[in-house]
């Protein structure tokens, strides 16, 4: 990462009284006091983070959708300018909700953006009501995300309509515009065709392509960040899924469930490949961020004991420092999915893990666990904030990857990354997201369907 380095240099000057006597010396000039740096309180930092997090999705979303672009280099703005994200789009809806219940943005102004978002998504391509992963900003295109990858993707589709199903909680009593709104997300989540993704069978599948069908084969099954995209599927009122998919899918019939410990802390579920430790953190965030943990639990798993124990290990994991990476500690932890540092020192991309550990620190994976772990998770905010903001700070938040190993930066964003960030400080500090969501009457649904109960919920 370019630094620079300003040196100011203090020229003294010289002069003659009249009379012509020796040149006498200016005084110095008394440099200007600089108080000392008032520490921001806990209140204060996290308001910070989410407020600047929060421009991700107000200063640097898409100028022609509004939706949230994939990804953002401050160096290089133009990069990729026209991708937008489906999944990271339905965080940006959570966010952007937050940002109008702070104030951050008017009511006016959210309205009139999630309107712009909603007519967009009206027209861009679907697939059996799903969107792609990945779509073109200004034409409502599929951007193709890999081979035989260019239709339906279902689990981002699931991010999206969690973000539209909050929306219109928000906005469903509001003024007659906020209402209109409200309705056009209503129509939007509705068009999703679930029942097809299950191609006739017990488990929904990812992706369906026009041109390729089911050749990319990806069965949804747990454990991993995919829990809501079964619960949406069963919430739906106009195309939901028989629930034996969840059970003999997602759960496999059973063996989701995990009788291993790390740290005598009990996984509980089997994390898809990552057994011992358990898989990167934002498998406790994506499916959470209005899906409420608290209290909630099926056959399974209590989810709030789910999501507490994964982020305890990883964080116990980084405190345990095997690797020895400089810096990993109390105050700088958190492994998750993000950019990474390649071999050669340049900057790629790696779901970190403890089984994966590259000596890169996600401040996403801590600070979107708060509601998990929050003393832990603002040791690492604040650690960041005062000790590493040169490095790590910029436009949108924390930048997307840090190591002090290498003494690294990769100086760019992620929308899936920067949203959850937002969503889930908002959660922590008034519920709001998840109280909206889990309010919605065909959510409550769903859950019961699947076998859910919530104490904090009342079903």
């Amino acid at each position: 990462m370019i630094k620079y380095l300003t040196l100011v240099v203090l020229f003294t000057f010289l002069g003659c009284d009249s009379s012509g006597a020796s040149p006498i010396v200016d005084p110095p000039i008394t440099p200007p006091v600089t108080p000392p740096v008032t520490k921001l309180t806990d209140e204060e930092l996290m308001d910070v983070v989410q407020k600047q997090t929060f421009a991700y999705f107000w200063n640097y979303a898409h100028v022609n959708s509004g939706m949230a672009r994939e990804r953002y280099f401050p160096n290089d703005p133009s990069f990729e300018a026209n991708i937008v994200t489906t999944g990271g789009s339905g965080f940006g809806l959570m966010a952007l909700v937050s940002g109008m219940s702070r104030g951050y943005i008017t009511r006016e102004q959210g309205t009139e953006r999630l309107n712009k978002i909603a007519g967009f998504l009206a027209t861009a391509d679907r697939f059996h009501g799903a969107w792609s992963h990945w779509i073109d900003g200004n034409t409502g295109k599929v951007i193709p995300f890999g081979t035989f990858d260019n239709g339906g993707d279902l689990v981002e589709t699931s991010f999206l309509v969690a973000g539209m199903i909050t929306v219109r909680e928000y906005l469903k009593n509001g003024t007659a515009a906020e209402k209109e709104v409200a309705q056009k997300y209503d129509i939007l989540w509705k068009g999703v065709n679930w029942q097809w993704y299950t191609n006739n069978k017990n488990v929904l599948y990812w992706h369906w392509s026009p041109n390729y069908e089911w050749q990319k084969n990806f069965p949804i099954e747990g454990y991993n960040e995919c829990l809501i995209t079964y619960i949406m599927a069963a919430s739906s009122t106009t195309h939901p899924i028989n629930p034996i998919a969840y059970h003999e899918g997602w759960a496999r019939s059973g063996a989701i469930v995990s009788a291993k410990t790390k740290y005598n802390i009990p996984l509980i579920l089997k994390h898809n490949g990552a057994e011992e430790f358990g898989g990167p953190l934002f498998w406790s965030h994506y499916s959470y961020l209005g899906l409420d943990p608290n209290q909630l639990s099926d056959q399974y798993a209590n989810y709030w004991d789910v999501n507490v124990n994964q982020t305890k290990i990883d964080y116990l994991y980084c405190v345990a420092n095997p690797k020895k990476f400089k810096g990993y500690g109390n105050n700088y932890w958190g492994l998750t999915a993000s950019y990474s540092r390649n071999d050669d020192g340049s900057i790629g991309y790696d779901a970190h893990m403890p089984s994966n550990d590259k000596g890169i620190i996600s401040p996403t994976a801590a600070i979107s666990s708060i509601v998990y772990t929050p003393t832990e998770s603002k040791a690492l905010m604040r650690n960041l904030y005062e000790n590493f903001k040169k490095d790590t700070w910029g436009v949108a938040g924390f930048y997307d990857a840090h190591s002090q190993h290498y003494n690294w930066t990769a100086p760019r964003y992620l929308a899936i990354d920067q949203g959850p960030e937002v969503v889930m400080l908002e959660n922590y500090r008034t519920g709001l997201l998840w109280q909206l969501f889990m309010d919605a009457p065909e959510v409550k649904q769903g859950l019961i369907a699947l076998g859910f109960h919530s104490g904090k919920y009342g079903f």
